[in-house]
């Protein structure tokens, strides 16, 4: 099997030379919780408080928000992260973004996303939504759509650094490592593989031999 990272060790190397600047590449997996749970909790209020929108509709706005997310997720990991530009700076920007991420897999602070990524990114798909759905509607799908990311940030951590437990856990867990040690152009999905049984790039997770091949190269050093 083909090696597809450079160290599986809680490593990485610097982005920045400026060891200042290379400290806001470096997450803990707690900040998307601090940071974004109030806004979720916030723009819930936002739909809540007009009385506009009856409770099973903010409940249908909140799962609608979840799902639009997953598709989101998809589609960034797929289509953004995994794009891989032909131009030098198009290459060393496709590196900082998520290049690294695939050659030091286990580096537990590059496993979440940095505030100065999420939020221009939340701020843009906010305007987004406020643009297509009626005013009234808006804080409660994107209150959906944040603990969608939430979700996923957390997971994706855990993935990485957590025993995971339950059957959904220990899918989830062995269908990220597949991502990073098998095939890194199937199984884009971290929270939810639905994008990839819609779209054919899922693993089928049924291949033992495959499988121990798979989790020997996951517990390497």
């Amino acid at each position: 099997m083909a090696k597809l990272y450079v160290s599986n060790k809680d490593e990485s190397v610097p982005l920045f030379k400026n060891a200042f600047l290379d400290k806001f590449t470096h997450v803990h997996w707690t900040v998307p919780l601090i940071l974004w749970t109030p806004v979720a909790v916030y723009t819930l209020y936002q739909t809540a408080s007009t009385g506009e929108v009856s409770v099973p509709g903010i409940v249908g706005l909140l799962l609608a928000g979840v799902f639009v997310w997953t598709l989101t997720e998809y589609m960034l990991h797929r289509f953004v992260f995994h794009y891989q530009p032909k131009s030098k700076i198009g290459r060393t920007i496709h590196f900082y973004t998520h290049g690294i991420h695939h050659d030091y897999p286990n580096d537990s602070t590059r496993l979440v996303m940095p505030p100065v990524v999420s939020i221009p990114l939340a701020t843009l798909f906010y305007f987004l939504f406020d643009a297509l759905l009626p005013s009234a509607s808006v804080g409660a799908f994107f209150s959906g759509f944040i603990s969608g990311y939430i979700t996923y940030d957390t997971v994706h951590y855990a993935t990485h650094h957590a025993r995971m437990e339950g059957a959904v856990g220990r899918y989830l867990k062995k269908y990220h490592i597949r991502h990073h040690y098998l095939d890194n152009d199937r199984g884009y999905g971290v929270s939810s593989p639905l994008w990839d049984y819609v779209f054919g790039t899922r693993f089928s997770l049924k291949d033992r031999a495959e499988e121990a091949k798979v989790n020997a190269e996951a517990a390497k050093a």
